[in-house]
């Protein structure tokens, strides 16, 4: 438990911290433009326009926003004190080392899981209050029949954190673990994406960003994404996503030097 109340106290005692759940919880005021920007071109359009007119679920398209932010926020933990040295003093104290990494990864992980549905559900009330019937009653789905998918889009948050804490002390670089973050957001997809069938879309059907649908057994028709994994495997995959990085940094963390 002491170690637990350091981590939570070096998370809280940063700058840094404040400022990636700022920016993961202003999401909802983006969504809240965004929306109001398609209800005016909505509202602005022909009845022919409008009866082709369609919309993205913003709170998916802009679930990135947090997954990035809480992303960077387990790198930041663990490099920056690869980065001042401060990891001497934690391993000197901590000698058995992995306890370190385990209280953050409960600290990473419990503000992820405040914050990440905080985020999606805010931008999807907003977005609905907003759009309305707009776009062929796109946000007039019952709210019962959307909430699995809003709950695994914001657990995909802590995977991010838990992700971004593996890599980063997996690196001992926040550089490097951001980049390869990004990667895996933006870069392996697309590339995913142009690789002939059926491979591309065996691949894209692990790639990080289709799990929310596999999960909820939603089938995903106009991405780069696959949808061929079974909701149990999307949940293997998403628990290895966030687990394995942490385990590798925990197998090095014990065998070298700080």
């Amino acid at each position: 438990m002491s170690v637990l109340t350091s981590e939570w106290l070096k998370v809280r005692s940063v700058r840094s911290s404040y400022l990636v759940v700022g920016i993961s919880l202003g999401t909802i005021l983006l969504g809240l433009a965004l929306a109001s920007m398609a209800a005016g071109m909505y509202d602005n359009a022909s009845v022919e326009q409008r009866a082709s007119a369609r919309v993205a679920d913003l709170e998916e398209v802009l679930v990135i926003v947090p997954q990035l932010c809480m992303g960077v926020l387990g790198t930041l933990v663990i490099t920056s004190e690869y980065t001042t040295g401060l990891i001497r003093t934690s391993l000197t104290v901590v000698p058995r080392r992995w306890p370190i990494l385990a209280a953050k990864a409960v600290v990473v992980a419990a503000v992820s899981l405040v914050i990440g549905p905080i985020a999606v559900f805010g931008t999807y009330f907003v977005s609905r209050g907003v759009l309305g019937d707009r776009f062929s009653g796109a946000y007039l789905v019952p709210f019962t029949d959307k909430l699995p998918f809003l709950l695994v889009t914001g657990l995909t948050v802590t995977v991010f954190a838990l992700l971004g804490l593996g890599l980063g002390a997996f690196l001992r670089s926040a550089a490097g673990a951001i980049t390869l973050l990004v990667g895996l957001v933006y870069v392996i997809p697309m590339i995913v994406g142009n690789i002939p069938e059926p491979w591309s879309e065996r691949l894209g059907s692990v790639m990080i960003g289709a799990l929310a649908r596999e999960i909820t057994g939603d089938l995903i028709t106009t991405s780069v994404y696959g949808s061929l994994l079974s909701p149990p495997a999307a949940v293997a995959v998403s628990v290895a996503y966030a687990v394995l990085p942490l385990l590798a940094a925990v197998w090095l963390i014990r065998r070298r030097d700080a």
